[in-house]
């Protein structure tokens, strides 16, 4: 592995050298293909213009990235950044210098790569969803041909980005992004032949947001009474990373987890209630949906301007918790209610 490894690093410091003038775009790559983005952008919009690939977008995301550190605990992947610090590969010899960046320093293990793996998932359920409409609208041919061959090349295209950045930001070696980007999109194909996901009660989503909880940290307990300590990236990162505050919590195993059991649980919990059960009897109208998808996205701007301190494990995870649970009630069931209520009242207002 330490040749691999060392091929690796040699890349980043190719691209560090000969590209640094696209640091901004690789930086804005990694920060667009995090699931985050997924949460608290695509979901709104495509949730109002097509429900079902709003709630594939959401089980693809969150299965996904479950998997992803089921894979992480398993493999014990290392990172660049403190790779080339600890590794005896280069002997006497001085190891490549590698610049790090304010998103280089992760905290989990690095294979497979989670925003490789989380953008192939999220980019394949748009993709075959904008193929299916185009079906739908009984496309002519020679366009539909077009389309399927330049959205698949667009996502190839935005792969090829996110990886290269990854990579450039020393955060992860390209056997893990290649690896990232399969496993996503088999997730992605898996999860899409699943039909019950259209229609599952809130009784199914809190059992499955129990079962998957319940096994991470299972598997967590397991593996710790055998000695295996699944927070030895952690040390790592804080001992490598040049600067203290790019060390982010937020990046740790169960961050990652509780965000994605809170997002799965908050669109169970928005699925199921009462104001988006009175929307959706009702014969939306497009203003109504455009009118939705701004709102939400507003609010959902606003609420991730909402940090709080990480000296406290325990209050960081809650309210991790529970601002992801908030995310997906805003755009499923606070927003349509809330409007589909204003709307009612200035009818009567002008029935008066």
């Amino acid at each position: 592995m330490d040749l691999l490894h060392s091929w690796g690093v040699e890349l980043s410091v190719h691209l560090q050298t000969k590209y640094s003038r696209y640091e901004g775009l690789f930086s804005l790559a990694s920060t667009v293909a995090d699931l985050h983005t997924t949460f608290f952008c695509w979901f709104p919009i495509w949730f109002h213009l097509r429900r079902d690939t709003g709630l594939r977008l959401i089980w693809v995301a969150v299965i996904g990235d479950w998997l992803n550190l089921v894979l992480k605990w398993v493999l014990f992947g290392e990172r660049p950044y403190w790779w080339v610090h600890e590794t005896r590969f280069y002997g006497a010899g001085s190891a490549p210098s590698l610049q790090q960046f304010p998103i280089t320093c992760e905290t989990g293990p690095g294979s497979p790569s989670g925003h490789a793996m989380g953008a192939a998932g999220v980019w394949y359920v748009m993709v075959t969803a904008l193929l299916t409409i185009a079906t739908e609208k009984k496309c002519p041919p020679l366009l539909y041909k077009f389309l399927h061959i330049n959205l698949w090349m667009l996502m190839g295209l935005v792969e090829l980005v996110v990886c290269t950045s990854r990579v450039y930001m020393a955060a992860h070696f390209p056997h893990q992004v290649i690896a990232g980007v399969i496993t996503g999109v088999l997730v992605a194909e898996a999860v899409s032949n699943v039909k019950w996901i259209y229609s599952a009660s809130m009784k199914k989503y809190f059992y499955t947001t129990l079962f998957l909880t319940s096994f991470a940290v299972g598997f967590y307990v397991l593996l710790k009474a055998l000695g295996v300590d699944l927070l030895w990236t952690l040390e790592k990162a804080q001992k490598w990373c040049v600067r203290a505050e790019w060390v982010h919590m937020d990046s740790t195993p169960f961050a990652s987890l509780l965000r994605n059991m809170g997002s799965l649980l908050g669109l169970g919990l928005g699925l199921h209630s009462p104001l988006y059960n009175g929307t959706k009897k009702k014969n939306t109208s497009a203003t109504f949906k455009v009118g939705c998808i701004i709102v939400s996205l507003f609010l959902l701007q606003l609420l991730d301007g909402w940090t709080f301190s990480s000296e406290n494990h325990v209050t960081f995870y809650c309210l991790s918790f529970g601002k992801s649970v908030v995310a997906l009630l805003i755009p499923t069931a606070l927003v349509p209610g809330a409007l589909c209520r204003i709307c009612k009242g200035k009818r009567e207002d002008k029935n008066l």
